[in-house]
């Protein structure tokens, strides 16, 4: 059974988790059937999965990359409309995890289903050799666990497990699926409790609250040290757990440990603490509830953020906690676990605990520890798998392994024949061929890389950059395409960045048939590199300034116009100036997520790189495409302005309000109806898979690629700028816009409605360029805009002045 096979889905169960499931198999652009119970007296009998569909339309995070994709989503229930799951390719069980419930629910599908459907269940806890006991021959060659984390649009991992009855062309359809039409890591996990995310990253979890409390380390304290410092995210320990909901947390480990093998560390370390239990009983079960650890304090009107006292269970203010442990942790990992004071003696304690457990559970829960690393880094989020962070702990020619089994001994600590094995040489190696891993035989195997999903780094491993500075560097990718990558803080854009562009156009024109543009960084760009202008802004190097904006607008034109095609591979952030390079680009492959806009305002200035104009041209021809009429009718009266003016408002106007009020998407499918992505741009499901896929676009357009014809654009000027200036004044009034909003947006209205031209005079790119760069030059040396400026780089967030 081919992937491609996949056409329809259903989703029986419509919890938080089943309707998530649902709505990314929406996201991905396919018709899904969610399913549930009839409630006892309801006036609707599919009201449980209608409910379950409007609370993906409000729930944040948003379940949905476009609230459209909710239309794919078809209600029922399983009395009514079981047999319509003989037209499913794929039914995907997420009711309660009780086995017996999960086994009726089998007994009816499989009385309906067609032939060679696919058969998975969600469960986290249940085994598989339990789900299918006594289930038809033909029922277990067709099933698997698909375990999917939450939430399913945003976390990359899918645990894969299949029992040996399971026919391989089912395993590999729903692994190519999940990959491609997805955005799925898939990790193939052994047939054990937990498998291998929650099976360890619940002993770390239960490790850290019981080492916290034994120590008496704050919460603030533990989740300091052991987030960020270790590659984390800030949630940490006790932070996730009020994200996971205290109250689950028993049941987790419940379920663990009817499972889990007599001698499993697990057992052993595993407690409840009264606190918990109060905690539990009080209301007090995280995010959901009235708080956890920590919790939002909004007495008199005013929001404290508060944190609770692990001792003694009061709550107090929330205070950021001053460890030199945290601190020593910006030179190694070694460096956070041997410092002598309380922070580093936890990190100590609770990393040494997780290191131990997860080398004694492979080849158990995982055939390599490449599924292991993969699992942690992709279900929560860590920077480094726990091998990785192992091989963090070396220090110049001792492996963190080698150094690790010595302290353990010293310790009298039980040291796994796995670690023992990557003593020499370390759980991961890099040599000439590429870079290689341990294998649980202790020999060392070459990674490997898929050629549709492959990263920068590893075409850096085997090769050197065709030309290289201080912001940005040139890979060649293979089969005429060359690769810019940007290296500076965040990929903001500098001088740097710029003659790197000019040096590629020079190179690729001559030697190549495409440039694409992407990194192996978490967002794409986000913007241009403010530091530089505030430092030439206060030492009034208005000039040099100017110099940028030009040298930025020159580049960016000689991109749209090369005479070979530019893909930017967008992903995360592609914010202000990262924005107009995807609007100078032929064409965008952009991730699925991917958050861009022109958010120039925010820092009190306006889009200087081309954005006004491109979006302008943007404007124009979505109007001409959906006003067909009303251009016919403008045509009729073409000697009259007004009426050309007219037409010409909703374009400028709706420019106005994106660019005005700093809309960002929230996904790649809100970027096109922002009209950031062109009709060539394409979007990427895997992230893994995006430069493999710009590549792919690059080389399509590269076929007899001709230079796109510079445009004329005609633009209203005092008219169109008046009745801006309106709506602007409007705002001011009601209180809805501040001061420095006021000069802000009439500066964009100047270059958006043409300046002093008129509708009968069509302007050139260039024309529009320098208004552009005129209203940017008198923004910048504005005070208050430089304040918006130094705010933002001080504390991340917009000035409201």
């Amino acid at each position: 059974m081919e992937d491609t096979m996949i056409k329809k889905v259903a989703v029986i169960g419509s919890g938080v988790m089943g309707a998530a499931i649902a709505g990314h198999i929406a996201n991905a652009g396919l018709p899904v059937m969610l399913l549930d119970i009839v409630p006892e007296g309801a006036a609707s009998r599919d009201m449980l999965a209608e409910k379950a569909i409007e609370r993906l339309l409000t729930t944040e995070p948003a379940p949905l990359m476009h609230k459209r994709n909710a239309k794919l989503i078809t209600p029922g229930n399983i009395e009514d409309d079981l047999a319509k799951l003989q037209e499913m390719d794929w039914i995907i069980e997420v009711v309660v995890e009780k086995l017996e419930v999960k086994q009726k629910l089998y007994r009816a599908i499989e009385g309906v289903r067609k032939k060679g459907s696919i058969v998975s269940s969600n469960t986290s806890t249940l085994p598989l050799h339990k789900l299918i006991e006594n289930m038809p021959e033909s029922f277990a060659a067709n099933f698997l666990i698909t375990h999917f984390f939450n939430p399913p649009r945003y976390m990359p991992l899918l645990e894969l497990i299949v029992g040996p009855q399971t026919q391989i062309d089912m395993v590999k359809a729903i692994e190519s699926f999940t990959d491609k039409q997805l955005g799925k890591q898939v990790v193939h996990c052994k047939d054990t409790p937990g498998f291998i995310a929650n099976r360890i990253g619940c002993f770390w979890l239960e490790v850290g609250l019981l080492e916290a409390m034994k120590q008496q380390v704050t919460v603030e304290e533990a989740d300091s040290v052991m987030g960020k410092p270790i590659g984390v995210p800030k949630t940490a320990v006790f932070g996730l757990i009020d994200l996971i909901g205290i109250d689950l947390m028993p049941l987790i480990a419940n379920s663990m440990l009817a499972t889990l093998p007599a001698d499993d560390r697990f057992r052993a370390i595993h407690q409840e603490p009264e606190l918990i239990k109060k905690m539990i009983a009080d209301g007090y079960t995280g995010r959901k509830g009235k708080g956890g650890f920590y919790r939002m304090n909004k007495e008199g009107g005013k929001k404290t953020k508060e944190v609770i006292n692990l001792e003694n269970g009061n709550y107090s203010e929330l205070l950021s906690p001053k460890l030199e442990s945290a601190e020593a942790a910006k030179n190694g990992l070694r460096a956070l676990v041997t410092h002598p004071d309380k922070g580093g003696k936890y990190a100590w304690s609770v990393l040494s605990e997780l290191f131990i457990y997860t080398a004694s559970l492979v080849p158990e829960i995982a055939d390599d520890i490449i599924s292991v690393d993969e699992a942690m880094r992709c279900g929560y989020n860590w920077k480094y798998g726990v091998f990785e962070l192992i091989d963090r702990l070396g220090e110049g020619e001792e492996t963190g392994a080698a150094w690790l089994v010595k302290r353990l001994k010293e310790e009298n600590r039980p040291v796994p024949a796995l670690l023992q094995k990557a003593a020499a040489k370390g759980f991961y190696t890099k040599e000439n061929t590429g870079r290689h891993y341990m294998a649980v035989d202790g020999s060392y195997k070459a990674m490997p890389v898929n050629p549709e999903a492959w990263a920068l780094a590893d075409i850096k491993l085997n090769s050197k950059p065709v030309a290289k500075n201080g912001s940005a560097a040139l890979w060649d990718v293979g089969d005429g395409i060359l690769c810019m990558e940007f290296t500076t803080k965040m990929n903001s854009v500098d001088p740097g960045i710029l003659e790197m562009m000019n040096q590629a156009i020079a190179i690729v024109s001559k030697d190549y048939k495409g440039l694409i543009i992407g990194t192996d960084a978490e967002n794409f760009c986000v913007g241009a590199n403010l530091g530089f202008l505030l430092f030439s802004a206060n030492v009034a190097s208005w000039k040099m300034i100017e110099d940028v904006i030009k040298q930025g607008q020159d580049t960016y034109m000689a991109l749209k116009y090369a005479p070979f095609p530019v893909v930017s591979a967008a992903a995360g952030m592609a914010l202000g100036g990262g924005c107009e390079l995807l609007l100078h680009s032929d064409a965008v492959q952009a991730h699925a997520e991917t958050y861009s806009g022109l958010v120039e305002v925010g820092v009190g200035v306006i889009p200087g790189w081309g954005g006004c104009v491109e979006m302008l041209l943007r404007a124009y021809e979505a109007q001409r495409k959906q006003t067909n009429a009303v251009a016919k009718l403008g045509r009729m009266f073409s000697m009259l302005s007004f009426i050309k003016t007219a037409n010409a408002m909703p374009a400028i106007t709706r420019v106005f309000e994106m660019i005005g009020m700093a809309k960002v998407s929230k996904s790649a499918s809100e970027a096109k109806d922002m009209m950031l992505l062109n009709d060539k741009s394409r979007v990427t499901m895997n992230r893994r898979r995006l430069l493999a896929d710009a590549k792919q676009l690059a080389l399509e357009l590269a076929v007899d690629y001709k230079v796109p014809e510079a445009p004329m654009i005609s633009l209203p000027g005092p008219t169109a700028r008046s009745l801006l200036y309106m709506g602007i004044n409007g705002y001011v009034k009601s209180g809805k816009a501040t001061k420095h909003d006021e000069v802000v947006s009439k500066k964009l209205a100047e270059v958006l409605s043409g300046g002093d031209t008129d509708i009968t005079k069509p302007m050139t790119e260039q024309q529009v360029l320098e208004l552009e760069r005129a209203a940017f030059m008198e923004l910048i040396r504005h005070p208050d805009s430089l304040a918006r400026i130094e705010h933002m780089l001080e504390v991340g967030k917009p000035l409201r002045n």
